[in-house]
């Protein structure tokens, strides 16, 4: 596991010239999407890279990671639509070219089980966004999950009912109680994890993922297994590491032409 510290405007130009890169190398690449708030600024950094320098998605496939449970077609905050207004519309994405697991199926484990079978028959995710909860969830892999789980229906803590209360008008009844998640196997299966994470309070849930055992009361710690996975975080995010000189000298030591 490779861990950057950067301000968070440095940190979203790191993960999207990751993106970009990939998308220059493999314009068919296939790329995992996040939504909240940690990958905003990458969003803005590939629509730049899009509308200044020609960044194709043309050709990829995008996956999202999780979505809400009945929530109607057109909320504002339904994840498919906030994928369409924070990245796909900006870089000329064609919407059927980006998938996102079904919250209004009627039967909601085959839903599951098609989106599972979706991301394989595109050849599995090239490199996957991620972001960290405050309880240490990635996706919405909640404490307790299981560590080889895939694509599934989970409930959603209180914790994270009121985490996300903010992008309902800060009124916690509004959020959703129940979500589709791609699971954390589904999450390991992805060739690179690039996770973002900034703010103090993410600093007990980055010291977990990154320097903590493994283990399900903390999903995000599964990474530690991953062969190629990338943490980025600002000083704040960063407060809790006990290495963080040494991820410091590390990543400022690194041969530019390496990359993430």
């Amino acid at each position: 596991m490779e861990v950057v510290i950067a301000p968070a405007d440095e940190l979203a130009v790191l993960a999207a010239a990751a993106i970009d890169a990939l998308l220059r190398r493999k314009p068919e690449a296939v790329i995992g999407l996040a939504t909240g708030s940690s990958p905003l600024k990458v969003y803005d950094e590939l629509a730049r890279r899009h509308a200044e320098e020609g960044l194709s998605f043309a050709q990829a496939r995008g996956f999202m990671l999780d979505e809400y449970v009945g929530l109607p077609p057109e909320h504002p905050e339904r994840y498919r639509n906030v994928i369409e207004r924070e990245i796909a519309s900006r870089v000329a994405w064609a919407p059927d070219r980006v998938q996102g697991p079904d919250g209004l199926a009627a039967d909601l484990p085959a839903a599951c089980a098609a989106y599972e079978a979706a991301i394989d028959a595109a050849g599995g995710v090239d490199l996957q966004l991620l972001g960290i909860g405050t309880d240490g969830h990635i996706a919405f892999n909640e404490p307790g999950s299981s560590l080889a789980s895939r694509t599934r229906i989970k409930t959603l803590t209180k914790q994270t009912r009121e985490d996300n209360a903010r992008f309902f008008d800060g009124d916690v009844e509004q959020v959703p109680r129940h979500c589709l998640t791609q699971g954390l196997g589904t999450i390991m299966a992805a060739r690179h994890l690039v996770l973002l994470a900034t703010g103090k309070q993410k600093a007990e849930a980055v010291h977990q993922l990154v320097e903590g055992p493994i283990s399900a009361m903390w999903p995000g710690t599964i990474m530690q297994m991953h062969p190629h996975a990338t943490v980025l975080v600002d000083d704040a995010a960063a407060s809790r590491l006990q290495l963080g000189g040494y991820y410091r000298q590390t990543f400022a030591s690194k041969p530019a032409w390496q990359g993430l």
